[in-house]
């Protein structure tokens, strides 16, 4: 079908347009129902399914029978693999397989064959436990039980041991290894460009010499002039005594003799001993005590080396995809940042001894390979040297490696992407050490359980506390116990699980708690008794006036809820967003000095930013007329520069640069400025997003606008404070102040030494504004801009920094500002937790459904799907379960259930708690329905208690309200 229409294409280009004719349309789906895509599923016929039974022992593919009857029935191997799982039968006469077994009412060759052989097997062993059946079975099969198991009085013994030699599950498995999965020569193209290329980096941008070692991957060569490629996906501990120099090996014949010599000499110099004279005492005295001392040395040197047996040890687990690994070979381990293009740079490509020394520790460290081993399951096989498209295990590298990276032998060889893994780390807590004393045992411990397993992480945190993140409950006992008895091997105390938050606003609800319309609830009154001390004013709007301490620069913002599609599309781009603002902070730096950046984005990840900008535009556009052309408005991410946050500049008056400019590599600024304390402006969002008002969780979906920024103000007719482009204090460089005294007040000149001349700057200040001493201005690199941390762009500024008595600079009073008016705007909107949220799958019977619903109801989760699997009466239920209810779920639901369900948890999504954590009753709908006290439950109100108690924040709730006095009721007798 598809040549026909390539050869009427061609024959329609050879003669051109015709009139009258209609378009043809061609569909890139033609032809793909008459492609053969039946390899890429799983079926029997196909030889990649295995039926097995883990608890008995046993295990068959389709191959296994078909090679087992082909020679009996006479039929060739090739047909019955495609006919034993199948609506196919035998037919007794003609003796042929034929199609139809079910309309026929005949029996499918894979029950005839495969399953009532299965069945009579399990019948006779375990329901009538006929011995004599039995062993006629044994000898049919040509099998050989052991006396022990035959004698043995459980018949789940004699099942296993006959189904472990007839059908063993352990040759299934590997036969269909070696059958199915491919081998290292068949890697494709696609899955090698994505190992070399990591954060987002196009093949075609590697260095020539890196490019070149694709091939060598695709080749899997190990000859000696390969350069040798090593991946290592983690780090493994096992105990000193599993490996093979420390156990013990049966004796030789050699070994045997020396032995036995020496034992003979030992007993003929003991009788020699005992027949001596008193004359030989000394001399035996003296050899006793020599004998003692070089016993004392010898139990010496036994305990030393037991205690070194006993430890435990770092092993990497690797794949060889190029070259040949040998032992005393020196490899480079290449971290993450290592970036071939500077490595070669270095001496043009050759690294000496002082390059090596300057790259050591930060992205590239030159090791000696000391031990390597096979992988035998348990066993460990010592090997010389592993050659490409193997697995292995490397030793000596728990020093250098934290839980993967990749050894190569040429500084050339990229660094591979990392691991990623589904079940991301949700669940944390504290830990300290019950003994003081132990603290470095524990960060040691702490240290080792980081290397050793790959999902968990260890931190810790600004409190100074050690914290533990895990993937769920069972994962973090597991972590525990580890640490308890193999890393820290010290007693310690655990906190409550800490379950992580977020905070965020809605769009004010229509519908009250008893689904009546709601008129007007007024919650920027309450609001207003959270207000600061800062000065502030809120509007009918919900729009926020706050000034700083000193009045110099006013602020006007709001804060509205971003739209759903927006939030979801931040959550899945924060590494780009990340890219971005290092681009942007990068472009920024570059315009102000006058200097070019060195690194420079690469095409792939320029059009990931650009597809990335496009769709956060559609979905802005999608969300109503208010949100279009946010997108160029953009003025930061939050929080740490890449959440799901966001700042928009709304400023008529202020065009700042768009956080877009950098992916233009054309652009040019034009007239658009960075205005004085912009990074204080994108400090303070950041500040106010990393901790919200309700309890310190970081904030999410959520947009702060920036409507007004005045940084002048007037008092008593002079000028105050002016920014560079409306200046009231004129510093020149002769040092002369000039200001029209025919405007402002009485002033004064302060004279400020300056940092980077002799002589001091001189400005006129006012100082009839109402504060007790003049304003004193200081000159520094560092002040007026942002916290570092932030990584804001150091802007320059023709004008020193102001600083008040008893406020502090400016810069750091607006940060503090807009972080507080944030905080504020936030207050004013519907405030809503956001809950992490689990997805549980139960597999549960229908007896037993009615108390997995109720557990699930208990700890607030949701039933979203419920579906019975086919073929059994088992039933697939799939549900939602807050990650703070989640804790003993597992083991309550196998108890109400007596171990009939067994649920799997794993991390979903976020979820925003529907209840409001300060509702009160407002309608007299409301007040009617729940009372002046509204005592039910609140369950966000609880969260958000429980977090704040945990924190030490304050908690708004009385101990003890209408008490009365306790009577004592006593029985009448």
């Amino acid at each position: 079908m598809l040549r026909d229409t390539e050869k009427t294409a061609q024959v329609s280009d050879l003669e051109g347009p015709r009139p009258n004719e209609e378009k043809m349309v061609y569909d890139w789906s033609d032809g793909l129902e008459e492609t053969d895509d039946s390899n890429i599923y799983f079926s029997p016929d196909q030889g990649n399914v295995i039926f097995a039974s883990a608890i008995d022992g046993w295990g068959f593919g389709i191959d296994h029978f078909a090679t087992m009857y082909a020679a009996k029935l006479g039929v060739r191997v090739e047909i019955l693999r495609k006919t034993l799982w199948g609506d196919f039968f035998l037919n007794g006469k003609t003796k042929r397989i034929m199609k139809g077994a079910q309309a026929k009412g005949k029996k499918p060759l894979f029950v005839q064959f495969i399953l009532e052989n299965l069945w009579s097997l399990y019948d006779t062993v375990l329901v009538k436990r006929d011995k004599e059946k039995m062993l006629k079975i044994i000898d049919s099969l040509n099998l050989k039980i052991a006396a022990r198991d035959l004698r043995h009085n459980d018949p789940k013994v004699h099942l296993q041991a006959i189904c472990g030699q007839w059908l063993p599950l352990s040759q299934a498995v590997l036969s269909m290894v070696c059958q199915k999965l491919p081998g290292p020569l068949q890697v494709d193209s696609v899955r090698i460009e994505k190992l070399m290329c990591g954060g987002g980096r196009r093949f075609d941008t590697l260095p020539p010499q890196s490019q070149q070692l694709k091939s060598a991957f695709q080749e899997c060569r190990s000859e000696e002039d390969v350069p040798v490629i090593v991946y290592i996906s983690k780090m493994f501990v096992i105990d000193n005594m599993s490996l093979p120099r420390n156990k013990q090996r049966p004796l030789g014949e050699e070994e045997l003799l020396q032995r036995r010599e020496d034992a003979r000499k030992r007993h003929t110099l003991r009788v020699a001993n005992q027949q001596q004279d008193t004359k030989l005492e000394n001399q035996s005295e003296m050899s006793k005590e020599s004998l003692e001392t070089g016993t004392i040395l010898l139990s010496e040197t036994t305990s030393e080396e037991k205690a070194e047996e006993e430890g435990e040890t770092f092993l990497a687990f690797a794949r060889v995809f190029s070259g040949r690994i040998r032992k005393g070979q020196k490899l480079y381990v290449l971290s993450p940042k290592h970036d071939p293009m500077k490595a070669l740079n270095r001496e043009n490509g050759a690294l000496g001894d002082q390059t090596v020394n300057e790259l050591s520790g930060h992205s590239l460290t030159e090791f000696e390979v000391k031990d390597l081993y096979l992988l035998m399951g348990r066993e460990l096989e010592p090997m010389e040297s592993v050659p490409a498209g193997n697995v292995l295990g490397i030793g000596g590298l728990e020093d250098l490696v934290l839980k993967s990276a990749t050894l190569s032998s040429t500084v050339a060889c990229p660094a591979f992407t990392s691991m990623t893994f589904a079940a991301a780390p949700i669940v944390r807590v504290a830990v300290e050490p019950k003994h003081l004393a132990d603290m470095p045992a524990l960060v040691m411990g702490m240290k080792l359980l980081n290397q050793a397993d790959p999902c968990v992480e260890v931190l810790v945190q600004e409190t100074g506390e050690h914290v533990i993140v895990a993937a769920g409950e069972v994962h973090l006992e597991r972590c525990l116990d580890d640490l308890r008895e193999r890393f820290a091997k010290i007693e310690i105390n655990v906190s409550e699980p800490i379950v992580p938050f977020r905070e965020t606003i809605i769009i004010p609800p229509k519908i009250d708690m008893v689904n009546e319309a709601i008129d007007d609830i007024n919650q920027i009154q309450r609001t207003r008794s959270n207000i600061s001390e800062l000065e502030s004013e809120i509007s009918k709007d919900g729009s926020l006036d706050i000034k700083t301490s000193n009045k110099l620069s006013a602020f006007k913002l709001r804060a509205c809820p971003l739209p759903e599609e927006v939030t979801t599309l931040l959550e899945e781009n924060t590494e780009l967003m990340r890219i971005l603002d290092q681009a942007s902070v990068a472009w920024l730096s570059s315009r102000t000095s006058e200097q070019d950046t060195s690194d420079r984005l690469t095409c792939e990840v320029l059009s990931q930013l650009q597809e990335f900008r496009k769709r956060l535009d559609a979905a802005f556009t999608n969300a109503g007329k208010r949100w279009r052309g946010a997108t160029d408005q953009i003025w930061s991410f939050g929080p740490k520069r890449c959440g799901p946050n966001m700042l928009l500049n709304r400023i008529s008056g202020y065009k700042r640069p768009s956080i877009w400019q950098c992916l233009d590599e054309e652009g040019t600024v034009g007239s658009t400025v960075l205005r004085e304390f912009d990074g204080s402006v994108v400090s303070g969002f950041q500040l106010a997003t990393f901790a919200g008002p309700l309890c310190e969780e970081p904030m999410m979906g959520v947009c702060f606008a920036i409507e007004n920024w005045t940084l002048e103000e007037q008092s008593n007719g002079g000028k105050f404070f002016s920014t560079a482009q409306k200046t009231g204090v004129d510093l020149n460089a002769d040092n002369q102040s000039i200001l029209d005294s025919n405007k402002g007040p009485r002033s004064e000149n302060v004279s400020v030494p300056n940092s980077t001349d002799s002589e001091p700057y001189i400005a006129t200040v006012p100082l009839d504004v109402g504060y007790p001493s003049p304003l004193v201005l200081a000159k520094s690199p560092t002040s007026d801009r942002s916290s570092p941390s932030v990584g804001s762009p150091d802007v320059t500024s023709p004008l020193p920094q102001f600083v008040g008595r008893g406020y502090g600079p400016l810069s750091g009073q607006i940060i503090s500002t807009v972080k507080e008016g944030c905080r504020i705007a936030f207050q004013i909107q519907p405030q809503r937790l956001i809950a992490a949220m689990y997805k549980c799958d139960i597999q549960a019977t229908a007896d037993v459904l009615g108390r997995v619903y109720g557990v699930v109801s208990r700890r607030d989760g949701s039933i979203l799907r419920e579906e019975m699997r086919e073929g059994s009466a088992v039933f697939d239920i799939t549900a939602t379960l807050p990650v703070a209810e989640s804790f003993g779920f597992a083991e309550e639901i196998r108890k109400r259930t007596s171990g009939l369900a067994s649920p799997q948890l794993f991390f979903s999504h976020w979820q925003v708690v529907p209840s409001d954590p300060f509702w009160e009753p407002s309608t007299e709908e409301e007040l009617l329905h729940f009372g002046d006290k509204a005592e039910n439950e609140n369950q966000a109100l609880k969260y958000m208690n429980g977090i704040r108690r945990r924190k030490g924040l304050y908690i708004d709730k009385k101990t003890v309200e209408h008490a009365e006095k306790q009577r004592t009721l006593s029985k009448n007798k």
